[in-house]
């Protein structure tokens, strides 16, 4: 203990020096040291909280993680309420400003536009009709943490309650208000938005209509490889299941084990041919429609992403193993949700548990939560443990609107709009208002841009609309704007104690759709597909569909008892990484045509069943090192290619090499890793980027290549200086793939294919074009080498993938637009890492704009339930979200290095592990 307080002192003498340089630039009366000690929580001794109705115990380990013991519900969601408030209420209070559409209110009119289309989504509306819905004992717990927050904010204000409020002093001069149990509610449909599916690749493909064949746009949208990557269930149902797991009565033609009769319900894509897109009249109105669909697309893009960037690299793993292959005898689970890298990470870990648990306080849960909402989202009980990945189902669909006279076209009517004003409260000016319009098929949510604001007067009319009016308009229908009841999920999942209990919580997890994967400690798995996933009348959603028309309506929503599920599969284990759920020949019910493409899934599988051949049993050890796996998938298709090309140019041919005997590992100190991805960033480029529609560039970091004069070879070049950058200049059309999984699988079509038109480019003033797959891949190698003599060097030996792939942690509102001294102070890195793109270890970047890490596995656990004190965890950053803190960032280092720390469960655990202690008292 001494030589850590020493530490902390000497952390702060730093810290003084430093705000003491910036005070001299200015900000001196603003950020001293008191200014940042100011928020740091306390956590020793006792404090008062009138609202308590016993004492509440708060245990924290040396990384600042708390445990809360209570002796009923109400004191110890209180208390949680609390101690998240302490470390943790700015970023609270962003998120239900951010959910309410009141960002404007903190900051300025910079965020108008952001909050007029959340206002017209309406997400705290239906929070609010949500908390409405939610049985009594739940509302109580959301009071109790909502109390907790508010004692919290009795004696906190300014820069008492963050540092950042200091910094939004200097402009606005704003004042917390109190917390609301809706505001908790409401960071639902903030989780909900960022893992919504298929929206993006709808839009994308409706965009791809104005300049690629119906049958170049397949190509980009290859079927999944089912007989290659095994989907969750395999065979889309279960034959070692009873009824006696089915909670509810919900008929639909149910076999037992969660499959469907053949014929029951309505038939995946009913009304559609598969593969096709959509009907004439649908495919008129999204040809008559790009220019509303492209800014849609930019409006979409403009709303925060809470968890992380939407698309391809959005995913999780998670993995169980029964106690038949593991050296405990008992089953091993592992989850990591790959998420935006944020400061502080979006998780927070915490411990809540009842003294006595009984039927009156029945939590003794440990795991992940979310800093604003009670109860544990991910993790484990005295009983079972569960985790999560993104299921990825089709939940949201755009309507193409005929507006004529104000009002719309729906069964050859027209419909007056539904209405309502919002009024914009902005810290700094004016109030703005709003006027929001909704259809039957969801809010007008083109209105909520300038451009669009002219709802396409020029647009051709389909083959079924009516003469021509006043244009098009695009609205949105997705499930998470209708009330649920999810947050009723998470408290049965904690107090769950088997698959029975696990299984009819998940009847109330409706949005967003996960896969939940489970183990008890008698010994058995599961899997549980839950969710609110629409039944299409026409159309399968992977285009806008015409809104006039009925047959396009949702005609209702996949049975509960139909959803796929899994209990104690032969196999012995289960495995989701964002794979298809089941295989679509043997499963009745249209989920998605966009799943992720299972190269991640695929290589989780090989690795156990490489693990537990001959008799192999599995560690929590192995259990890691699974999730530390950067085996690249797309590698190990396109190096043989790669090497087999005839390279006359002896600097290209030295990167070459780097790939001859190379076991296409990730690792950070790899160049080999570094030359290939930029090899495949290169191709990508050349085969797709200039023969994609302009609306789908992403804005990103430039390409290098030799000017247009450069006759000399490599050698000559002198660093930068004669490089530039090429930022579409080959074509002003020019769009980027983003490299995702996807992208693997059209590759790995197009290689059989080596004449196909993706692999001839037009040339340009540097160079002629390629004729055929082997010049293009030839053409990428060149550039890949120009691109990393620029960015690393000419000497390949000094080359590393951790240097091109850098981990920066930001903070997520004044560390991105704030201030630039601002950024500094709260911003943390760069970290140099291995892994990659769709890799098990998903440190994830986007090919359109570079090589830095735009998603990361944002928390990782590996849970064992023969003894849950021999479990381990790693959070992205640290408990605390108060800059400067012990706790800020203080789990990145072990992140980074692969590592997992202790997690204590049991009481007698916790308080070996326990540095801090604090009695809540009434």
């Amino acid at each position: 203990m001494p030589a850590k307080k020493t530490s902390r002192r000497a952390r702060l003498i730093v810290i003084a020096v430093v705000l003491l340089l910036v005070g001299g630039l200015g900000f001196g009366a603003y950020w001293s040291i008191g200014t940042v000690r100011d928020s740091f929580p306390q956590t020793t001794g006792s404090l008062k909280i009138k609202a308590l109705k016993d004492p509440v115990t708060v245990k924290r380990d040396g990384k600042g993680v708390p445990q809360l013991y209570a002796d009923n519900p109400h004191d110890l969601f209180l208390a949680q309420g609390f101690v998240q408030a302490q470390d943790r209420f700015w970023e609270m209070d962003v998120r239900r400003h951010t959910t309410s559409g009141r960002l404007s209110e903190m900051f300025g009119d910079g965020q108008v536009k952001t909050d007029a289309f959340l206002r017209t989504m309406g997400w705290r509306k239906v929070a609010e009709q949500e908390y409405a819905r939610l049985p009594a004992t739940t509302k109580e717990y959301l009071q109790a943490y909502a109390d907790g927050v508010n004692a919290y904010l009795a004696d906190h204000e300014g820069s008492a309650a963050s540092v950042e409020y200091a910094a939004l002093e200097l402009k606005h001069g704003y004042t917390p208000e109190r917390w609301d149990p809706v505001d908790s509610v409401a960071w639902l449909k903030a989780m909900a938005w960022d893992l919504r599916g298929n929206m993006q690749d709808e839009i994308d493909r409706a965009l791809m209509t104005s300049r690629l064949k119906p049958e170049q746009i397949e190509d980009l949208y290859p079927e999944y490889p089912t007989s290659r990557n095994k989907p969750i269930v395999e065979g889309g149902s279960v034959n070692d299941a009873t009824d006696e797991y089915e909670p509810g009565s919900d008929s639909a033609g149910t076999t037992p084990g969660g499959g469907t009769e053949s014929g029951a319900g309505t038939e995946s894509g009913a009304g559609t041919e598969s593969g096709t897109g959509a009907d004439p009249a649908a495919a008129d109105a999204v040809e008559g429609a790009g220019t509303q669909l492209g800014a849609a697309a930019d409006a979409l893009d403009k709303v925060p992403g809470m968890l992380g960037p939407n698309g391809s690299g959005i995913g999780s793993n998670s993995w169980v193993v029964s106690g038949k292959y593991t050296v405990t005898g008992k089953p091993l689970l592992a989850n990591d949700p790959h998420l935006a890298p944020q400061l502080p990470s979006v998780w927070y870990q915490m411990g809540l548990h009842c003294n006595s648990v009984d039927a009156s306080c029945p939590f003794d849960v440990s795991g992940f939560t979310f800093s604003g909402m009670p109860g544990v989202v991910i993790g484990h009980n005295q009983n079972i443990s569960w985790g999560m990945t993104n299921l990825g189902a089709d939940v949201s669909d755009l309507y193409l609107q005929k507006i004529e006279d104000g009002e719309y076209l729906y069964d050859g009517k027209q419909v007056p709009f539904k209405t309502r004003k919002e009024v914009i409260k902005v810290a700094g000016g004016k109030s703005r208002e709003i006027t929001v319009r909704e259809t039957n098929n969801g809010p007008i949510i083109s209105d909520r841009d300038d451009e669009l604001a002219q709802v396409g007067e020029e647009a051709p009319v389909g083959l079924s609309a009516p003469d021509r009016g006043d244009g098009y308009a695009v609205s949105l229908r997705w499930t998470a704007l209708t009330a649920s009841k999810t947050m009723n999920a998470v408290f049965k999942l904690n107090a769950a104690s088997d698959f029975k209990q696990f299984r009819a919580a998940a009847r109330d997890f409706a949005v967003p759709s996960q896969n939940l994967i489970y183990a008890d400690t008698e010994g058995n798995i599961g899997y549980q597909a839950p969710g609110a996933i629409p039944v299409r009348g026409k159309g399968d959603g992977r285009y806008p569909a015409p809104g006039w028309d009925p047959d396009y309506r949702w005609t209702g929503y996949v049975p509960q008892s139909a959803l796929p599920w899994e209990y104690n599969p032969s196999r012995g284990y289960i495995v989701t990484a964002n794979q298809a759920v089941t295989d679509p020949d043997k499963y009745p019910y249209l989920l998605t045509d966009d799943w992720g493409y299972g190269a991640r899934s695929q290589r989780i599988n090989d690795l156990i069943q490489k693990k537990t051949e001959d008799g192999g049993k599995i560690s929590t050890q192995d259990m890691q090192d699974m999730q530390l796996d950067d085996s690249s998938e797309i590698a190990r298709l396109l190096v043989p290619y790669l090497l087999e090309i005839d390279v006359k140019d002896s600097y290209v041919r030295e990167a070459q090499e780097l790939l001859r005997g190379w076991d296409f590992t990730q690792d950070a100190d790899s160049a080999a890793a570094a030359y290939f991805n930029a090899v495949w960033r290169n191709t990508l480029k050349l085969a797709f980027g200039n023969k994609l529609p302009k609306e789908l560039r992403v804005e990103g970091e430039c390409l290098r290549v030799p000017p247009a004069d450069e006759s000399g070879p490599l050698e000559d070049l002198d660093g930068d200086s004669e490089l530039v950058e090429e930022c579409g200049k080959r074509d002003a059309d020019a769009a980027q793939p983003d490299g995702g999984d996807r992208w693997f699988e059209v590759v790995r079509k197009l290689v059989q294919k080596p004449d196909s038109h993706w692999w001839k480019t037009t040339g340009n003033r540097i160079e002629p074009g390629d004729k055929n797959r082997d010049e293009l891949l030839g053409h990428a190698m060149k550039d890949a080498r120009w691109e990393l003599t620029s960015k690393l060097g000419k000497d390949i030996d000094t080359w590393s993938w951790g240097r091109l792939h850098r981990l920066m942690l930001k903070n997520q509102t004044l560390g991105t637009e704030g201030p630039g001294f601002v950024q500094w102070l709260l911003n943390r890195g760069p970290w140099d890492l291995g892994g990659g793109e769709a890799t098990v270890n998903a440190t994830g970047w986007n090919a359109a704009g570079g090589y830095d890490v735009t998603w990361v596995p944002s928390m990782r656990m590996v849970v064992n339930l023969a003894d849950f004190d021999e479990s381990s965890w790693i959070n992205l950053t640290g408990a605390s979200g108060h800059a400067y803190h012990p706790n800020y960032v203080d789990q990145t280092d072990a992140w980074a290095n692969g590592e997992q720390l202790p997690w204590a469960f049991t009481e007698g655990a916790v308080e070996k592990g326990t540095d801090d202690k604090m009695a809540l008292t009434p």
